[in-house]
Order: structure tokens, then C-alpha cells, then sequence
């Protein structure tokens, strides 16, 4: 079998939601299947760390596909006249674009709809294409593979699709996210946080991961409790982050609060060092750093909206993301009711069980089979 996989988000030292994703993913699935021929497409130069067995061959497509126009050109002309030279049995797209063009069967990677319900979050270009070409992507796809529960239903219900062709495999946390000892956390805290606790948001900076809204509870949490607790704020600034610097400019207690960057070999334990996770993001199709957070014994704060309490479960406290006042009361729940605080750090270990990457990793295989 030729599998030719879309893997543009895998680059070097900058993996976020879509590059672990196809990380964890095809990892598993190069190393259990040496009888499929792999091509990996690239739209820049690639590291071979992601050149995962000997049945993977790395091609580098041109141009590079990071705007509207040259996603358009990456893969109604690039893409498809490598699946038509291959002659691939299986396009597996991991990022939600696909090839109108091509006739190859494809299997579709789909994350979430949050341009439809955000739609000035994202940039005039990006939004004019994903309200043309999602809706034919979706119908285009043969099979279609998401994230969580909400998110087919929401495929199903707002795109039209239909249910057979779309199935539902959850992420996962990685297997170096992991509870670890207090001599390590008391490391990763002195070279974080002065030696402090501290709560954490991990992810891009942008209006829908609602950056502004922590900041402003975390100043209404300090006024509230008095503590020498900091908040951290790890990622790279995405886009539209202007509010995320003026609450920051704006706030009492700036002193406190660190913003990090993009964080890749320490996350697992600046995870496992956080007194909690704070994720009140808007919208999420999935919101990996609530499971590994989980994976990490450390409990949540998150949205009671879209697949935030299918992955939080009852690990954490789900809160209205809008209401500010909400945010700032679980923090000081969580820091003040030691008893709260270590019930949901009880019920970390079960959750994080019910998420498993080789499971995901299956399922895929199965809808790779189904589609010959």
C-alpha cells in the first residue's frame, strides 16, 4: 500500500496542536506497519528525527504553504501531481486541507470548527478560504477522522456531513508527561518562578484562548488571597495578542507573571511543577494541554464549552470562560481548599487512562484498511 501523508506541521522544535498530533500519530503507525509505503510531504526543509522507520521517505513539496494563495498552489498543483506519480492508494491530510483534484481516496484529519464560531479571531485572507474551501473539504473527504465527540457533531450537525464517513478517536497526552517527584519540582520551580508556585497556561497567544481573561483573574486572585504564587504563560504570540499586552501592561500584579515563550524539552515538567493548569480558552476541537496537565497528576481549570469537559472530565473545574469572576474563584478555591485541591489531583490518574495515542493510532490504521 502507498500512503503519502500531508505532515506540514512537523517541524523542528516548534510542535503545537497539529504537529504533535501527526507526530504521535504516524509515529506509530510507520513503526507498526513496515508493509505500508510511507511519502511524507514537506513544504520546507525537514528534520530527519521525523523520518520515523525505513518505510518513510521524506519528499520536500514546493512553495512553501503558509498563506492562502500557497495552500491553493501546495495542493491542487504540488500535492496532486505527486499523488498522481506515486499513484498513491491513500492521502492522509493532517491539518484539515486536502487536494479537490485529486481522485486518490483521502483521509481527512479534523480538528474543530473554530473559524466559524470566531471568525474575526482569524485574518480576512484565512477566513475568505476556510469559509470556501472547508465545506469542500469536508465533502470531498472519504473518511474523516476527529478529535472528540463535539467536535463530529459538530461536522455532522453545522457542515452536513455525513455520519459514516466521520469518526471520532480521542488524543492523548505523550509518554514523557508524567506525575514527578518534589525534589524535581522544587527545580523546575526555582528556575521558573523564583522557587515559587505557580499556575500555568500553555499554548499560542491568541483572542480565542482568552490570554487577557487569565491575567485579569489572576489580579483578582491576588488581591483575594495573598500569596507569592506567579502565573506563567508559555508560547509563542500568535496573532491579535495586542489585548493579551495591554491586560499584562494594565495589571496589579505584572510582577508575577512570566511569560515564557514556546517551550518544548521542559513542558512536560513545568507541567508537572504547576500548582494547576489554567485553560479558559473559547473554543477548543480537542485542547491538548488539558490531558497532559491530567497526565501530570495537576488539575484544571477549564471552559464548560465545546470538548473542554469531555477531556477534563473530573479532574478539574469547569467554568463560563466569559465570566472573569469565575476564573479568579477557581484559582483561589483551588489554592485555598487544600481538601478540593487534592480530591481532583485523586481523580487525575483515572481520566488520563481514558486517552491513549496507540488507540488513536489504531484507529486510523482501521480507516486506512476500510478505504481500499
Amino acid at each position: 500500500m502507498v500512503v503519502v501523508v500531508n505532515t506540514r506541521f512537523l517541524i523542528k522544535n516548534k510542535l503545537e496542536g497539529f504537529g504533535w498530533f501527526s507526530y504521535e500519530i504516524l509515529s506509530r503507525l510507520a513503526l507498526a506497519h513496515p508493509e505500508i509505503e510511507f511519502y511524507f510531504l514537506f513544504d520546507r526543509p525537514f528534520d530527519l528525527s521525523f523520518i520515523f522507520a525505513q518505510n518513510v521517505k521524506p519528499i520536500q513539496l514546493y512553495p512553501p504553504a503558509r498563506h492562502p494563495l500557497l495552500w491553493y498552489l501546495w495542493f491542487e498543483w504540488s500535492v496532486f501531481f505527486f499523488l498522481k506519480k506515486v499513484k498513491a492508494d491513500v492521502f492522509i491530510s493532517t491539518d484539515g486541507y486536502l487536494s479537490l483534484r485529486t481522485k486518490t481516496k483521502t483521509l481527512l484529519f479534523w480538528h474543530d470548527l473554530s473559524y466559524l464560531h470566531f471568525p474575526t479571531h482569524i485574518p480576512f485572507l484565512t477566513r475568505k478560504y476556510y469559509s470556501y474551501y472547508v465545506p469542500r473539504f469536508l465533502k470531498r473527504a472519504d473518511k474523516i477522522i476527529t478529535f472528540s465527540k463535539h467536535s463530529k457533531e459538530e461536522i455532522i450537525e453545522l457542515m452536513s456531513v455525513s455520519p459514516n464517513k466521520v469518526s471520532a478517536s480521542y488524543g492523548a497526552p505523550r509518554a514523557v508527561f508524567l506525575p514527578i517527584k518534589e525534589d524535581l519540582k522544587t527545580e523546575v520551580r526555582q528556575k521558573y518562578a523564583h522557587g515559587k508556585p505557580y499556575f500555568l497556561y500553555v499554548g499560542a497567544l491568541h483572542p480565542r484562548k482568552n490570554i487577557d481573561s487569565i491575567i485579569k483573574a489572576f489580579d483578582i486572585f491576588k488581591q483575594k488571597k495573598q500569596s507569592d504564587c506567579k502565573l506563567l504563560l508559555t508560547g509563542r504570540l500568535a496573532w491579535q495578542y495586542d489585548s493579551i499586552l495591554k491586560a499584562y501592561e494594565n495589571s496589579t500584579s505584572k510582577n508575577d507573571i512570566h511569560f515564557l515563550g514556546h517551550i518544548e524539552s521542559d513542558l512536560n515538567l513545568l507541567i508537572a511543577s504547576a500548582y494547576a493548569m489554567v485553560y479558559p480558552s473559547f473554543y477548543e476541537g480537542f485542547g491538548l494541554p488539558i490531558i497532559e496537565s491530567i497526565a501530570c497528576n495537576v488539575p484544571v481549570i477549564t471552559s464548560n464549552c465545546a470538548s473542554m469537559p469531555e477531556v477534563c472530565g473530573n479532574a478539574g473545574i469547569l467554568i463560563n470562560p466569559s465570566e472573569i469572576d469565575e476564573i479568579a474563584e477557581a484559582m483561589f478555591q483551588l489554592f485555598n481548599d487544600k481538601t478540593q485541591y487534592e480530591i481532583l489531583k485523586s481523580k487525575c490518574f483515572a481520566q488520563a487512562q481514558k486517552f491513549d495515542w496507540s488507540k488513536t493510532a489504531e484507529d486510523v490504521y482501521q480507516a486506512l484498511i476500510s478505504m481500499l
